[in-house]
């Protein structure tokens, strides 16, 4: 980075370290992107982010500000296109990375010293990231969406490239699975129904309020948020949850038990705007006997040892399984590529379920588990059986056997050129202006400088 840039940088760094004492903070537009200021404090707040999770930038100040006008570009794109995002999704989202700093680095305290802002703040940084992320994300399916890969691309791309430069595909695996749920005991849902009766007379009663309840004993992540939902369609919740949010119009009101593949729920309705309902909720997840787990690993290992002793198919067994997704595949295990939108059934170690692969990693092709314990997507204790299919070993991809795989290659790349070619359109028709001791950088992309 040239000295003088690096020289004005370290002086506005100290004029605002010192300023800051005063509670004046003094900061600096840098770059306009369209009518989006860029500030040197939005720099700094994504190198200091960037630093937390060991990241290095090599010249941030002239990496980062190119990524956020990047950024701006679309999202400005997606202002234009009206694009919204789940916002419970990214309440979620935002959860769950806070969770995740406070176990890397051992306590609130340690995150606060290194992101310098308090949790409050930095779980409010983390949903504008991920919402900013998710709408960029739109924008970019939206430009590729009718970017299609024909077999003679695929063909060509894999007879261009040298044989020791063809991808190493990783040890991939195929997995069926056969899950049982643990029954809920009778007296386990009454003893969750009677403390949601209890929590809605307090609320109906203005005893306490909703959101208090939802942060003390909610088992969802909304809780840290009061159990606050965000503006929802009907469609992002499963029907029965949506069937009674959507009923709901009294905010001085609570909804009866609502019982889903959750758990069991009471909702507060806050406000509805158009199609979407902002609800409250708590969620209460009922406690499983030891007894029902024992129940669901003996029937499993029953059925185990009938496909060992091949008085039964894997395949026909698995239409007794629990696992709705997987019920009807014949227990194949399948992810949706999230590039190419199609369903994967090889899946590299890492990708499967934790408590999946610790058990794959101990078997060989053709063989059938141990009925073993393990918590699914939706954070339940359930029980499973599986079965590893096909074992893959790492290779450099072949033609045939790899065909998706070199086309999801090929596929992005075609992506991320016509990625490439929006934004140098983007750039021609967006005003830019960078401040003069800002310019002195090798861009990615060169046209920011008119």
């Amino acid at each position: 980075m040239p000295q003088k840039l690096v020289t004005t940088i370290a002086t506005l760094i100290l004029t605002s370290a010192i300023s800051a004492q005063n509670n004046n903070i003094v900061d600096e537009v840098i770059w306009m992107v369209g009518d989006e200021p860029i500030l040197l404090s939005d720099v700094e707040e994504m190198r200091i982010s960037a630093e937390m999770y060991g990241e290095r930038i090599e010249n941030p100040y002239c990496v980062i500000p190119e990524q956020l006008a990047i950024q701006k570009l679309f999202l400005h794109q997606a202002a234009l296109d009206s694009i919204e995002v789940d916002e419970s999704l990214i309440i979620k989202a935002a959860d769950e990375q806070v969770n995740r700093a406070i176990q890397n680095f051992g306590s609130r305290e340690n995150v606060e010293t290194m992101a310098r802002k308090t949790i409050a703040q930095f779980r409010e940084q983390q949903k504008t990231m991920f919402r900013n992320d998710e709408k960029i994300r739109q924008v970019r399916k939206k430009i590729t969406d009718n970017l299609k890969i024909t077999p003679a691309e695929v063909r060509e791309y894999f007879n261009n490239l040298p044989q020791d430069s063809l991808p190493l595909i990783p040890t991939q695996v195929e997995v069926q699975i056969i899950t049982s749920a643990p029954q809920v005991t009778r007296k386990e849902v009454e003893r969750i129904e009677e403390r949601l009766r209890e929590f809605a007379r307090q609320v109906n009663s203005g005893e306490t309020e909703f959101s208090m309840l939802a942060k003390f004993y909610s088992q969802d992540g909304s809780a840290r948020n009061g159990g606050e939902l965000g503006y929802s369609g009907r469609n992002q919740w499963v029907p029965e949850f949506s069937n009674v949010a959507f009923s709901l119009n009294d905010p001085k009101k609570v909804s009866k038990i609502v019982r889903t593949e959750y758990g069991f729920h009471i909702i507060q309705f806050i406000d509805k705007r158009g199609d979407k309902v902002n609800v409250r909720h708590i969620l209460l997840k009922p406690e499983i006997e030891e007894n029902e787990i024992t129940k669901s690993l003996e029937k499993l290992d029953s059925i185990a040892n009938d496909i060992r002793l091949n008085k039964l198919t894997f395949e026909k067994a698995a239409v007794q399984s629990d696992d709705k997704n997987t019920r009807n595949n014949k227990g194949l295990m399948a992810y949706l590529n999230p590039e190419t939108h199609t369903n994967m059934s090889r899946f590299q170690m890492e990708q499967l379920p934790p408590d999946v692969a610790r058990v794959v990693e101990t078997m060989q092709p053709g063989e059938v588990s141990k009925a073993f314990k393990m918590t699914n997507e939706k954070g339940q204790t359930v029980c499973a059986i599986i079965k590893l299919k096909n074992k893959i070993e790492s290779h450099r991809a072949h033609m045939t056997e790899d065909f998706q795989v070199l086309k999801d290659i090929v596929y992005q790349k075609r992506s991320e050129e016509k990625i490439k070619q929006w934004i140098i359109d983007k750039q021609k028709q967006t005003f830019v202006r960078i401040n003069p001791n800002w310019r002195n950088c090798d861009f990615m992309y060169p046209n920011w400088i008119k």
